[in-house]
């Protein structure tokens, strides 16, 4: 089995039924990855978003596939039940998405109010990365006894930096599964708007960490909510507060932001289109992380 595993944002549990084995090698005898690949279509210049409240820019090395082409991308070519909350994918320029290291940053936005940046000067990185460590740890047990792989957050992998002129902030984390030698990147980009915040997830391994690096700029640029949509088009008293600020963001599963954060899409590991046997396991570990069903 390859070591180079596709992650998934969310998992149900329509595949219990079905036997694993049958539902691998039935794949393996029937999906054609340059045949599939052949029937996406990417776009490259600009493209709009959430009805126009949000303008991509496509940078040069990337390219971009719309909601209906990534949610085909993430459930036929990598595995994952559909989605319809995904806006679409970046995906880099000379990579396929089907071959071992090729990798993607999934786009998703979540409306949960306008998210106030009082307190970004006041976060300890360090000390909230301790935090995060020790409410992993604290779950490992539980997973273990309900027979699931544990979860280390290794460390920063990029220290979170937010940018209060275009309020766009971003990090990275790296993490083991399992005691896995081979760990896990989850690089997150976040764009704050009026109302609410765009999410761009990248999910690789720590071996692909120069190349998101490399992205990062192009995608930081590129991306911007358009007039009236803007963080500073807020209006108090108007417009409704989300209930975290950017610590929580950054924490992810252990603030409010817990349902969208990239916290949670590092949890949701899921390998390529014809490793899909771990579902059952990663639904209950799912579920005992966020100790609620995700939407599907």
């Amino acid at each position: 089995m390859e070591k180079t595993m596709k992650k998934a944002l969310f998992l149900n549990i329509s595949l219990l039924g079905l036997s694993f084995s049958q539902l691998a090698f039935a794949q393996q005898d029937t999906f054609d990855p340059v045949k599939f690949e052949q029937g996406l279509h990417y776009q490259h210049g600009q493209v709009s978003l959430l009805d126009q409240k949000v303008n991509l820019q496509i940078p040069a090395d990337l390219r971009y596939l719309d909601a209906a082409d990534a949610q085909k991308l993430l459930e036929e070519g990598w595995g994952n039940p559909t989605d319809t909350e995904v806006l679409g994918m970046l995906i880099p320029a000379n990579t396929s998405p089907m071959s071992k290291t090729g990798w993607g940053v999934v786009i998703t936005y979540q409306e949960d109010g306008h998210i106030s940046d009082k307190d970004a000067r006041r976060i300890n990185y360090k000390n909230l990365l301790t935090d995060m460590q020790r409410e992993v740890s604290s779950n490992n047990k539980a997973r273990q006894d309900a027979g699931y792989p544990t979860i280390e957050l290794i460390g920063w992998a990029t220290m979170p930096k937010y940018d209060d002129l275009t309020h766009k902030m971003y990090w990275a984390k790296e993490l083991s599964f399992g005691g896995d030698i081979n760990h896990t990147l989850n690089y997150d980009v976040r764009v704050l708007g009026r109302t609410g915040v765009l999410n761009l997830n990248a999910v690789a391994d720590m071996s692909q960490l120069d190349q998101i690096r490399d992205a990062l700029p192009g995608m930081l640029e590129g991306v911007a909510f358009t007039p009236g949509n803007r963080y500073e088009d807020f209006q108090a008293g108007k417009d409704k507060l989300a209930e975290y600020g950017l610590a929580a963001l950054v924490a992810g599963g252990l603030g409010a932001a817990a349902a969208k954060t990239g916290f949670l899409t590092v949890i949701l590991l899921l390998l390529k289109k014809f490793f899909v046997v771990v579902i059952a396991a990663l639904v209950g570990l799912f579920r005992l992380f966020t100790g609620r069903n995700q939407k599907a």
